[in-house]
C-alpha cells in the first residue's frame, strides 16, 4: 500500500502539470512511538537512491508555557521563565534527532518546524498551512475505547476543522 502511493506520487511528480511534489506531513513529541513513525515513512516514502516523492515538513508542537504550569499560586511568574527553557529544549531535541533520522536516509527536501500550541490543532493548522496531502503520527497504543473517548471529548470540545480523523475498522478488530 505505502509502495503503491509512494509510486503513484513519484508518477504525479514527472508527469503533473505544476511539476510540484506533494507535502508529506509528519507529527512528532518526544516519544518512541512519533520516531518510530517518522522512522517508518522515511523507510517507505523515502528511499535512498530514489526520487523523493514528497516533499517532508516534520512539526513538532511547544505547549505554552502557562498550559504546563496550570493554575498555581503567586509563584507561578518565576516559574514560567524556567517552564520556558525546559520546552524550547525539548523542542529543539525532538527536531535534532529528526534531523538525525532524515539524514540517514538522505531525505534532501525536508523542512523542520516547531509550532506552539496544542498539538491536535498545531498539526491541523500546519496540514492546511502547508497544504499536505499526507499527515503521519505515531500511536501511543491506547485501546479503541480510550480512543473513542477522547475522539468523543474532541468532537464536543473542538470546532469542526478541516482534517477528519478516520479510525479503521480493522485496528479496533484486532484489539478485540
Amino acid at each position: 500500500m505505502a509502495e503503491e502511493a509512494a509510486a503513484a506520487a513519484a508518477a504525479g511528480e514527472e508527469g503533473g502539470a505544476a511539476g510540484k511534489k506533494g507535502v508529506m506531513l509528519v507529527g512528532i513529541d518526544d516519544s518512541e512511538h512519533s520516531y518510530y513513525a517518522l522512522e517508518w515513512t522515511l523507510q517507505h516514502f523515502f528511499v535512498p537512491g530514489q526520487p523523493q516523492p514528497y516533499r517532508l515538513v516534520v512539526v513538532t508542537a511547544k505547549p505554552p508555557a502557562s498550559s504546563v504550569i496550570g493554575i498555581a499560586g503567586a509563584s507561578t511568574a518565576e516559574l514560567l521563565p524556567t517552564v520556558e527553557v525546559d520546552l524550547k529544549r525539548t523542542s529543539a531535541r525532538v527536531i535534532d534527532k529528526a534531523k538525525q533520522l532524515c539524514s540517514q536516509t538522505q531525505v534532501i527536501d525536508v523542512s523542520y518546524v516547531v509550532y506552539e500550541g496544542d498539538a491536535r490543532n498545531v498539526l491541523c493548522d500546519a496540514v492546511e498551512r502547508h497544504h499536505a496531502e499526507m499527515l503521519v503520527v505515531g500511536s501511543h497504543g491506547y485501546g479503541a475505547l480510550k480512543r473513542g473517548c477522547a475522539w468523543e471529548r474532541e468532537r464536543l470540545l473542538q470546532p469542526p476543522r478541516a482534517l477528519q480523523r478516520h479510525d479503521s475498522e480493522e485496528a479496533e478488530a484486532q484489539e478485540n
